[in-house]
């Protein structure tokens, strides 16, 4: 008679001759500083319940070339512990251990759900919702990269990034070693243009930031892989096209032979104009100008929109689930910024409109927990605008926008305020009308 395949929920120090039909999820080595080796993974039931699996340097070569990711299985028996392991994977509070009596048999098993990724939502990245010693899957675009460390004089390759999910929320990311030699070379490849959306996995969570593990991460860029051609697909138009620019920080770091500057990639196919010439264009334009925010340009709309959880997109009505274009089920839309403000360049103004990414990086909050805040303390009406929104106000910036004068206002796609950066811009680049 068959024994029965025991659920991966149900894991339990009480016997050791457990039988579970699962899928290796992922499986990783891990050498420790006397240069011994082991394996772990994560393996996954039919139920969708992981837990993670550890073999020891003695059954190393036993089990190394048989044990595939992505694979599914019948494993028999092996020890049970309590998951002690230093960073955690998954939520189970126990650790399965290969004796010299396991076995493994692969076998084609269809209804365990195929190998996927578990993404930590920024926002809770953000908030601090996260567990000290748990490893998460994340997504992102790069939108900016702050600084580059070489390996010279002794020190590791390091590169941090500011990655941006589909909400607008941002985070640092930071790429160490063998990691950010991988970006580098891509993000360094003349044939490689556009946005970098990269896949991080087992990722390390401190202080609102993340960055590679030392053993079991991988790094996946701009891939032909679902999870990553959904996220690129689902990013406004424009972002698709624009390759992430270089802070002046990172440039002063920079040990490559990038073939454009930040700058450089900053004005790619745009006009470089004064503000005051904005009036006389007459057709949709992409231009670059530097010019100061002024004070809120205030419309009956407030300064923000009720829009999809993924995407962008307006929500038809805020009150309503319904299914957004981008294939996202909404339950409940969230507000997203759209503020407009009229910048001035000496006695020339004009009104830009400020989207939901931008805003969020500089107040460094999400329209969401910005409204939250509001209603907590009292004031539900959404024409009152936040003290917060100040911030965005008297700050000298270079743009990017795309002027619209049907409307007369421009949409900015891209800016900085990196005094530099933007003084570069505005000596070497900007004609002056004359």
């Amino acid at each position: 008679m068959s024994r029965k395949v025991d659920s991966v929920k149900d894991i339990n120090d009480s016997k050791e001759t457990w039988r579970l039909a699962v899928r290796i999820m992922d499986v990783w080595s891990v050498v420790n500083n006397k240069g011994i080796e082991h394996l772990e993974m994560i393996v996954m039931d039919s139920l969708g319940d992981r837990i993670q699996v550890l073999i020891h340097h003695d059954h190393l070569l036993k089990w190394k070339e048989v044990i595939k990711e992505n694979m599914t299985c019948i494993i028999n028996n092996g020890s049970v512990y309590k998951n002690d392991f230093q960073w955690k994977v998954c939520d189970h509070s126990k650790k399965i251990v290969f004796l010299g009596g396991t076995t493994m048999k692969a076998i084609e098993l269809q209804n365990i759900p195929p190998k996927g990724y578990f993404f930590k939502d920024f926002g809770e990245i953000f908030q601090g919702k996260c567990k000290t010693d748990r490893l998460e899957d994340i997504i992102g675009a790069v939108s900016e990269i702050n600084h580059i460390q070489s390996n010279t004089l002794g020190k590791k390759v390091v590169v941090s990034v500011v990655l941006k999910d589909l909400k607008g929320n941002c985070i640092n990311c930071n790429l160490w070693e063998i990691y950010g030699s991988k970006f580098l070379a891509y993000y360094n490849d003349p044939k490689n243009d556009g946005a970098i959306v990269i896949l991080l996995t087992h990722a390390m969570v401190k202080d609102g930031q993340v960055s590679n593990a030392w053993s079991g991460s991988k790094l996946l860029i701009n891939e032909d892989i679902p999870e990553i051609q959904d996220f690129m697909s689902k990013l406004p138009t424009n972002e698709q096209k624009e390759k992430p620019t270089q802070s002046a920080k990172s440039l002063s770091n920079w040990s490559g032979g990038s073939q454009y500057s930040s700058v450089e990639r900053f004005v790619h196919n745009a006009k470089c104009m004064s503000l005051s010439q904005f009036f006389k264009i007459k057709h949709e334009t992409l231009c670059v100008t530097v010019a100061t925010t002024l004070k809120f340009a205030v419309s009956k709309y407030g300064w923000f929109y009720y829009g999809c959880t993924r995407c962008s997109s307006k929500t038809p009505n805020p009150e309503k689930a319904y299914e957004c274009s981008c294939g996202q089920k909404v339950e409940q839309p969230i507000p997203r910024y759209k503020i407009e403000i009229y910048v001035s360049n000496g006695e020339s103004k004009y009104r830009f409109v400020f989207w939901d990414s931008e805003c969020a990086a500089i107040l460094g909050m999400t329209a969401e927990f910005m409204h939250n805040s509001m209603v907590e303390n009292g004031e539900d009406d959404s024409m009152v605008y936040p003290d917060e929104l100040e911030m965005l106000l008297n700050k000298k910036m270079a743009f990017r926008v795309k002027v619209q004068p049907t409307f007369s206002q421009a949409s900015v796609w891209k800016l900085c305020d990196d005094e530099a950066f933007v003084k570069e811009i505005e000596n070497d680049y900007i004609v002056e009308d004359v």
